[in-house]
């Protein structure tokens, strides 16, 4: 199953990245298409049925989430964690894993496959087969995942409400291990039998139903007077602007013109005109943050696993978890105090700067581009076909990949930046409105749409 949905560009397919039709009329031609209604019903179906999976508890007596919760209310990973899956965590939900196995262990695969030259020409040259056969890997991988991940989580629970027993720990991880499955299962669904990226829409879901509980929480702090007026209207203001700016740089393209050579066919003339490569700034989409934010969140579930500050080694895990924690305000003394968010921050970009060169690359073959274009006869004005055509495709992608990782690392900071601005406390609240959650929604939100108006104008050209 491919990332595409996370806003990535596909940059070989061509075509505008914003909407030529208004979204209310891109909705009401949907609805009246019978096919295209009934692959949205099936994308709402299994929005109801991942939303009823999420209340479903594992069956283990004794514990409460609201007990879980309010312990761990501190800790930034099981809440990171939890606010991407709609509160299924601190529910023992069977989707409490949810898709987190799946994308670590893709994101494992796409860097062996990268690695490793044999693995990258297997791939290339293997078709379909090949293809199922990385599924498999990754299938095998995400099995193995979803018990390491899930005992790191286990040990994080139950240092915090209480200890579990062996048969509580192998019938929660057996839950765990099926619902994430099973997860996985509704998004190749939704992209075989309905539209948009399944996985993506997943992750979505996750997101959009942890927004009633939240908003929910943040009424209450206004009404008992726990949170001022103004740090709400604070928070509307960054969630606004936040969200026009990631409609607008999702929306944005380098467009280069692409000149094709007039060709005679008897005494039809055919060719001869200009058209464009279009670039999306934001190749890799929100993937670059995912793959950060999973990477930084792994000391934290390795200190978990071995029992937290409980041992030595869950101690030294647990602290090198601070220091990768961009929104850590403990203070440092190296030659002048410093929060330890300072020096994590910069690492975080680092990571987000590197996983959308890494994408970008991987999603992106500037020298088949160049290839294809020479082989049809087309060329770039200015630029002799082959190898300048290469170097001057790469000088523009490397620049533009530039723009699209700072903005994307600007937006992942918001959520930790907006607590000083807005005097809010709750890091769901602000990560949901203002951060990765909310980048992650917008652009779910407009692949999707763009693929609905896709089939649209298709159908209308036929």
């Amino acid at each position: 199953m491919s990332f595409g949905g996370f806003g990535g560009g596909d940059v070989s397919s061509g075509g505008d990245k914003g909407l030529s039709l208004p979204l209310t009329k891109v909705f009401r031609l949907a609805w009246s298409d019978p096919d295209l209604k009934s692959r949205l019903l099936f994308v709402l179906l299994m929005f109801a049925v991942f939303t009823l999976g999420i209340h479903i508890p594992v069956p283990v007596p004794g514990f409460a989430s609201d007990a879980i919760s309010d312990k761990l209310s501190s800790n930034y990973v099981f809440q990171m964690i939890d606010s991407f899956g709609g509160g299924a965590l601190k529910r023992l939900s069977i989707f409490a894993l949810g898709l987190n196995p799946y994308i670590t262990a893709s994101i494992i695969i796409q860097i062996l496959t990268t690695a490793f030259p044999a693995m990258k020409k297997e791939l290339e040259e293997g078709g379909e087969y090949a293809k199922k056969k990385q599924n498999q890997r990754t299938r095998i991988l995400t099995l193995l995942l979803c018990i390491l991940q899930g005992s790191g989580y286990l040990s994080l629970i139950s240092s915090a409400v209480g200890s579990l027993d062996l048969v509580q720990k192998a019938t929660i991880l057996c839950f765990w291990t099926a619902g994430s499955m099973f997860c996985l299962w509704m998004g190749e669904q939704i992209s075989e039998r309905g539209i948009g990226n399944g996985t993506s829409l997943i992750i979505f879901a996750g997101i959009v139903n942890g927004i009633p509980y939240q908003a929910q929480k943040l009424v209450s702090g206004v009404s008992k007077g726990l949170v001022s007026p103004f740090g709400v209207v604070a928070l509307i203001a960054i969630f606004l602007v936040t969200t026009w700016a990631i409609v607008y740089f999702t929306s944005s393209q380098r467009r280069i013109p692409i000149q094709h050579m007039r060709r005679t066919f008897g005494t039809k003339v055919v060719g001869g005109k200009t058209s464009y490569l279009p670039l999306s700034l934001m190749m890799a989409g929100v993937l670059p943050i995912i793959f950060a934010s999973a990477l930084t969140s792994i000391p934290q579930q390795i200190a978990g696993m071995f029992g937290g500050t409980k041992t030595q080694v869950g101690q030294f895990f647990e602290e090198a978890g601070n220091w990768l924690y961009p929104g850590n305000p403990q203070l440092v003394a190296i030659w002048f105090p410093i929060p330890k968010g300072i020096f994590a921050s910069v690492i975080y970009c680092a990571l987000i700067f590197f996983f959308t060169y890494f994408w970008t690359a991987i999603q992106y073959n500037v020298e088949d581009i160049s290839n294809n274009l020479k082989k049809a006869g087309s060329y770039v004005p200015g630029v002799r076909p082959g190898k300048q055509t290469k170097d001057f495709l790469d000088g523009i992608i490397s620049r533009i990949t530039v723009v699209g990782a700072g903005f994307i690392a600007i937006v992942a900071l918001v959520q930790y930046i907006a607590p000083a601005i807005t005097g809010l406390t709750n890091q769901n609240i602000i990560s949901v409105v203002s951060g990765t959650s909310l980048l992650i929604m917008v652009s779910v939100a407009l692949e999707t749409m763009r693929q609905i108006e896709g089939n649209l104008l298709m159908k209308q050209y036929q």
